[in-house]
């Protein structure tokens, strides 16, 4: 089989379109990305994600962001509903939080699942500060690298049990930003030695992970420019932070990168990145970074197998006797 395609694409609606088939089949692109938008009953989703693999004639891994409170694109009744990561912590308490956040990402792997679904965009090992930008805050799982190392894994266990693979992000690291990187570029001040002890050390500690997101920011003491697109903060990436696994930009539209999707596309694969993500499901678009992104290296390949190797047929799964699990945990209001 040729290389796939070193894209992961989003898509317009509920159902492909006949342009989107043809192009989908074309440009065999690694994997596919739902929003809201794609989303409406259980039968429409198992439908829309067999269509998605027919058009690439295998099992592409498809993923959504489904990290639960603000960011999740599934909700009731075609999944559970729940608190931001951060404040179910909270009610958790530090020693129960691991095993609680096990729980909460196993019932969300198996409703995944459930629906033809086996990625998701977690964890999220960002580590929050006081200053952190409210659009990720309530989003991360601590406020120190070791805390947030711990749950981190315990949440990436949780997909791989439940035969979803995780998306580890964003790496190096996003707790710092004051700014919204899908609105404007965030710039981190902070000296690198900081960095590496701080925001660096949870990727580190899951650089074992199948899958990674980068982070569209600046961190000023080691480059200029967005890490994304940046060489050097590559190289942290993969030497010094040492994440093997095949890694994908955060979506190339986001207005914190600015310029020609297809020139930010190439600059991205150039630096070190392996896939292009690009989601608002824009045909046009689309063309112009399937066009520049082209087929994944051999590198690049051989993660993408090694991660596909590790979806595995989940063992059957009680989703109220993991609930009933968590309330005995924790108690309280889980869910949102």
């Amino acid at each position: 089989m040729s290389a796939f395609g070193a894209t992961i694409f989003g898509l317009s609606g509920l159902r492909l379109t006949e342009s989107e088939k043809a192009f989908f089949k074309s440009a065999n692109p690694f994997g596919f990305i739902l929003f809201a938008r794609n989303i409406d009953t259980a039968e429409q989703v198992r439908a829309l994600c067999a269509e998605l693999r027919d058009c690439v004639g295998r099992e592409a891994m498809i993923t959504i962001d489904q990290e639960g409170g603000r960011v999740q694109r599934l909700r009731p009744p075609l999944a559970s509903d729940w608190q931001p990561p951060l404040e179910h912590i909270g009610a958790a308490g530090a020693e129960a939080a691991p095993r609680a956040m096990y729980l909460r990402y196993a019932i969300i792997a198996a409703e995944l699942r459930s629906l033809g679904i086996d990625s998701n965009c977690a964890p999220m090992v960002d580590v929050a500060d006081d200053g952190t930008h409210p659009f990720l805050k309530n989003r991360c799982y601590g406020f120190d690298a070791q805390s947030v190392s711990k749950i981190g894994a315990a949440v990436a266990q949780a997909h791989l049990d439940g035969g979803v693979l995780p998306i580890v992000k964003h790496i190096p690291g996003h707790g710092r930003a004051r700014a919204d990187s899908h609105l404007e570029l965030p710039v981190v001040s902070e000296p690198a030695e900081i960095l590496h002890e701080v925001d660096f050390a949870p990727f580190k500690a899951l650089n074992h992970l199948p899958l990674g997101m980068t982070a569209h920011l600046v961190y000023s003491a080691i480059d200029p420019m967005p890490a994304t697109l940046s060489p050097r903060m590559m190289q942290v990436i993969r030497t010094e932070i040492g994440f093997g696994g095949l890694l994908m930009t955060d979506d190339i539209s986001m207005k914190a990168l600015s310029g020609p999707l297809g020139g930010l596309s190439r600059s991205a694969l150039a630096a070190g990145c392996d896939v292009i993500l690009h989601c608002n499901g824009a045909m046009s678009e689309m063309r112009e970074v399937a066009e520049a992104a082209g087929r994944m290296t051999a590198t690049a390949q051989k993660r993408a197998d090694a991660a596909m190797a590790l979806r595995k047929t989940p063992d059957p799964v009680d989703i109220s006797a993991l609930n009933a699990q968590l309330e005995a945990l924790i108690g309280g209001r889980l869910h949102g």
